[in-house]
């Protein structure tokens, strides 16, 4: 590996890390934050699912653009503005319009996604996609980690809004890390930008739909739970600012560990479809078992349970997002993959909430459940599927 290169690598993980930390210094406060400015629980699933429709909007037509321009480092640029911009639209005063208008717009960060996935992609070989992808959820975790565990203390120690300034302070940071990015050299035949004729190649990928289907349903039970409702049934549980803070690291230290590896050491050893499966096996138990909960220490250990449950499916299913694309069509394969499962970002914390509103605060966390289960039964249709294909051939 050339230096530059080696050099290159560190300072793009290091702007995806600060990307990450601002857009999650405030999400465990959140939904309590939401709820101490007067949001009834419908309202406050329509906040929190604001983000993921913004994605199911854009991301495909910003990962095609991207792929038409055959440029990335634009919209990297955006999503560290976008980042700095949704944290300070939170903290302004009055109307619930302004929270709303804060997630609608980390959700136009979020879309950008696309961009920082398939740009670090492009510094590996082809068929080393899944090895970045494992390498980049690794820092994806790590950043949402560090925001997450300094939100419950900053909010504590130094009030509510907080969270919402060192968000916009990092991702001014990020901003200007980002500007002195070098985007790789692309070969002749890749610089025109990709076809109409291979969008609708790229989008007819088998397993890219079949991935894309998984993750939406994966997203709904994360937004559901550590990124929607279970810091509310934290504080319904009595918990303090630190309480919080050690949910936090109990969801996403075993999430960071499990994606470390996943794509290494459990799929080669068990196979994709068998390692997504029992995450999400695994991943609706704990979810429904957050329904029968009465301490905040049982509380963490369905989490952390959970948390190594999501890191053993996000990363592979990222990873196999782009495995069957050829480089010119990966921001769009990304793209389609991204809006897909933003969907689930939407409907999981906007159909919880609803449930919410009117059964009570466990009726989202049933559904969750039922979420995982279905992914569970789909992932040993894959599983099958592809058996009978291998013996046909």
């Amino acid at each position: 590996m050339e230096p530059s290169t080696r050099s290159q690598r560190l300072l793009f993980m290091t702007v995806t890390l600060l990307f990450w930390i601002s857009m999650y210094t405030y999400v465990p406060t959140l939904s309590p934050y939401l709820s101490t400015r007067g949001l009834s629980l419908d309202l406050i699933g329509i906040v929190l699912g604001s983000y993921g429709f913004v994605q199911l909007l854009i991301r495909f037509p910003l990962g095609m653009l991207s792929d038409r321009w055959g440029k990335r480092k634009p919209f990297i640029l955006l999503g560290m503005l976008a980042a700095s911009i949704s944290c300070l639209l939170f903290i302004i005063p009055g109307s619930w319009l302004w929270p709303l208008a804060g997630r609608a717009m980390a959700g136009l960060c979020a879309s950008t996604w696309v961009a920082f996935t398939v740009m670090y992609a492009n510094y590996f070989a082809a068929e080393d996609a899944t090895k970045a992808m494992g390498n980049i959820s690794v820092m994806t975790v790590s950043g949402q980690m560090i925001g997450m565990l300094l939100s419950g203390w900053m909010s504590d120690g130094l009030g509510a809004n907080a969270p919402f300034v060192l968000g916009a302070v990092i991702g001014g940071i990020g901003l200007l890390l980002a500007l002195v990015i070098h985007e790789p050299a692309k070969p002749l035949h890749e610089r025109s930008g990709i076809s109409f004729s291979m969008i609708q190649s790229v989008i007819r990928t088998k397993l890219l739909l079949q991935v894309a289907l998984l993750s939406l349903l994966a997203h709904c039970v994360l937004f559901i739970t550590m990124f929607g409702f279970t810091p509310l049934k934290a504080e319904a549980l009595g918990s303090s600012g630190l309480e919080l803070t050690l949910l936090v690291f109990a969801f996403m230290a075993p999430h960071a560990l499990a994606s470390m590896f996943t794509a290494g050491w459990f799929a080669p050893r068990f196979g994709n479809w068998t390692t997504i499966g029992v995450g999400f096996i695994l991943s609706a138990i704990c979810t429904v078992s957050i329904c029968y909960v009465h301490s905040i220490w049982v509380l963490m250990l369905t989490q952390a349970i959970n948390g190594f449950a999501q890191g053993l499916h996000i990363p592979l299913l990222l990873g196999l997002a782009i495995r069957d694309v050829d480089p010119p069509g990966r921001a769009t394969a990304m793209g389609l993959y991204q809006a897909v499962y933003a969907a689930g970002m939407f409907a999981g914390p906007f159909l919880a909430g609803w449930l919410n509103e009117s059964w009570g605060l466990n009726s989202g966390f049933a559904l969750g459940g039922l979420f995982g289960l279905i992914a569970a039964v789909l992932c040993l249709v894959y599983y099958s599927s592809d058996r009978k294909l291998q013996k046909l051939m």
